[in-house]
């Protein structure tokens, strides 16, 4: 191989690590930061936490007796709609939530055992282990590669992967 074929080469999977790590999202996983921790999922500080590191984050929303809620398996803590931003990716509990939550420009979505929904933005969120180009995949352990273009992974180890993805 000749050098300036060497070079070409080596600075085309640069700019391609390149873009795909500018480009790669971590989303906290419920405010996670550290791995799962049933005692602080989906609670506002934690959330708030994350987003103040610079994460997006997915959440559990509910809307019941005209009150939004966090919680993944039930309401668990009461929210204004001002708690709401356009960092989260809002997951959405009951029906209730997507009717609330259609009348706003968030990104939401709902799912129950698919494999992959879109959002109301029109992102692919997918199932752990389900990898679409161009997909968010819940990806709850620890960093590995993966041999698919996704758009990035929901994960309980934000912490983890951003410091896997400045090394990769």
């Amino acid at each position: 191989m000749s050098l300036k074929l060497f070079m070409e080469t080596y600075l085309n999977m640069r700019w391609e690590i390149s873009f795909q790590i500018i480009n790669f999202n971590i989303i906290s996983h419920r405010g996670c930061l550290e791995g799962p921790n049933n005692k602080q999922e989906n609670a506002p500080w934690q959330i708030r936490k994350a987003l103040n590191l610079g994460f997006e984050v997915e959440i559990d929303l509910w809307y019941t007796d005209n009150k939004l809620s966090l919680g993944h398996d039930s309401p668990t803590y009461t929210i204004t709609e001002d708690f709401l931003t356009d960092k989260m990716w809002i997951h959405c509990k009951n029906y209730e939530a997507v009717e609330y939550m259609s009348g706003t420009n968030l990104n939401w979505f709902w799912h129950d055992l698919d494999k992959m929904t879109l959002t109301s933005q029109g992102k692919i969120w997918c199932f752990p282990d389900v990898y679409i180009d161009g997909g968010i995949t819940v990806q709850l352990g620890k960093p590995r590669r993966i041999n698919k273009n996704i758009l990035g992974v929901c994960t309980d180890y934000p912490l983890e992967w951003n410091k896997y993805m400045e090394l990769t």
